[in-house]
């Protein structure tokens, strides 16, 4: 199945979920959402993100667990180990004279109750030290061979560590959330540029609809300033101007199609769909009165662009407690279990426990330091909360004074146009009992276009500030109730 035809499928598929989509096969505003929210690339970078942060916070949450490694190695050295008898030469030659002398007159003592003589002592010094010195080996025997290898099963269980793995696991817990809140800020974002976009298409389908009057009443014109030439009744130029104007709102006809054009491409780009899928969307801007534009107490802690901001004060305040940590103890729990050694000039035991303190006692003042510039983030990002809170209210009021002035507009736009429809028909009127020109009617026609643009900008304008509302409500599909 090409993509194309998976897109329509899917697009049958969400339309059929309400009743009036189901009937007329339009696209509405609310399937927008739901396709955007399964293939829109930016959200799902977001989830992605997500998904790491979730990852990352289970696996802080398993650091207190001990850790267990295999520990292997094989070493060579530049030359075996050897026992340095020559530096103890002295000592040992000395000692054990002294020690056969001591053990000879320990022994006559014993017998006689008297020391030996002084001249015996000596003797035996003498002599002893002379077999001694003969019998000395002159070389440093070797201890072992030049490589070993070893292996072993080595266990660290934390015990203590001034609160770093609980800390670890707050800013993982932080991250997490702030993860959320990301999503729904790129979804919200993601939302809102689709309500433009789609009321955009509905403005240039009302603007297209009326244009089409236009030039339909210009066609007439024209055609009925021909007859009127063909029978002599008004010169030839006249018939040129209804030319003219109809040539050239067909060319605004046009142009205003391609407009169109455009903001589908922008719509499908939104929605991650294939520029060739075929959309239907002919809904056109309808008026409907936005019921409440006062919003509520404390809305700004609804928005995901303000929980964005807030969320970063609750990560700051984990890394103080992280700089904090660092001047604080680590104890752990260690154990070993020897697997195996071959040539290693010493035998070690077959296991071992213990415990092991780490404590930095002096850092160069890094550790206060630290400490004093988390506090400032955390201020920095109180501060920040402040300033988007203000900006929130503050685009609040800006968009309800908006809102306001397009209504007045609308409602005067309104009057002018229904008033430029009557002028306009009026004219032609006067055209069939030959009181008015072909060139009345044109301008007739003209004020009642530009009259009927304003009107549809002033309505669009309408919308996308409601839109702009519910955005800032931090619920922008809300608009979807004023497009229904």
């Amino acid at each position: 199945m090409n993509p194309k035809a998976s897109i329509n499928i899917l697009l049958i598929c969400l339309t059929a979920c309400t009743p009036a989509a189901a009937q007329s096969g339009e696209l509405s505003l609310a399937d927008c959402f739901r396709i955007a929210r399964n293939k829109n690339l930016a959200v799902e970078q977001a989830r992605r993100s997500l998904q790491a942060r979730q990852y990352q916070l289970k696996a802080e949450q398993s650091t207190y667990f001990p850790k267990v490694d295999l520990l292997a190695g094989y070493n060579y050295l530049s030359q075996p180990l050897e026992v340095n008898l020559q530096q103890v030469k002295n000592g040992i030659v000395e000692g054990s004279s002294q020690q056969s002398v001591s053990t000879a007159n320990s022994v006559y003592q014993q017998i006689t109750g008297n020391p030996l003589p002084q001249p015996v002592q000596d003797g035996i010094y003498n002599t002893t030290k002379g077999i001694i010195n003969t019998v000395y080996p002159n070389y440093n025997p070797a201890l072992s061979k030049q490589q070993y290898f070893t292996a072993a099963l080595g266990l660290r269980q934390p015990i203590y560590l001034g609160g770093k793995l609980a800390t670890a696991r707050d800013i993982a817990k932080a991250e997490y959330e702030s993860g959320i809140v990301n999503v729904e800020l790129v979804e919200k974002q993601m939302d809102f540029l689709l309500a433009a976009a789609y009321i955009r298409i509905l403005y240039f389908n009302a603007v297209l609809l009326s244009q089409e009057r236009i030039v339909a009443s210009m066609e007439r014109n024209e055609r009925f300033a021909i007859s009127l030439v063909n029978n002599e009744i008004i010169p030839p130029y006249q018939r040129n101007w209804a030319t003219v104007a109809l040539t050239f709102a067909r060319s605004r006809h046009e142009n205003i199609a391609l407009e169109k054009i455009n903001a589908m491409v922008e719509l499908k780009r939104l929605m991650q769909l294939p520029q060739d899928t075929t959309l239907t969307i002919t809904d056109t801007l309808h008026y409907k009165q936005l019921e409440s534009i006062l919003p509520p107490e404390g809305f700004y802690k609804g928005n995901p662009t303000y929980k964005a901001v807030a969320s970063k004060t609750a990560l700051a305040e984990s890394t103080v407690k992280a700089s904090r940590s660092l001047s604080l103890p680590n104890i752990f729990g260690i154990a070993s279990l020897n697997l195996y050694q071959r040539d290693l000039p010493i035998t070690t035991p077959p296991w071992l426990v213990g415990v092991e303190m780490q404590w930095n006692l002096f850092s160069g003042f890094s550790h206060q330091k630290k400490v004093k510039a988390t506090k400032l983030w955390v201020d920095e990002a109180k501060i920040a909360a402040d300033n988007t809170q203000a900006l929130l209210e503050a685009g609040a009021a800006v968009v309800r004074n908006k809102v306001t002035v397009l209504q007045r507009d609308m409602q005067s736009l309104s009057q002018a146009r229904a008033q430029a429809q009557l002028t306009t028909a009026q004219v032609q009127e006067r055209l069939a009992n030959q009181l008015s020109s072909v060139k009345d009617v044109n301008d007739a026609l003209l004020i009642e276009e530009e009259i009927g643009k304003a009107y549809y900008t002033a309505l669009f304008g309408y919308l996308l500030a409601a839109a702009e509302y519910y955005n800032i409500l931090g619920t922008p599909q809300q608009i979807t109730t004023l497009l229904q």
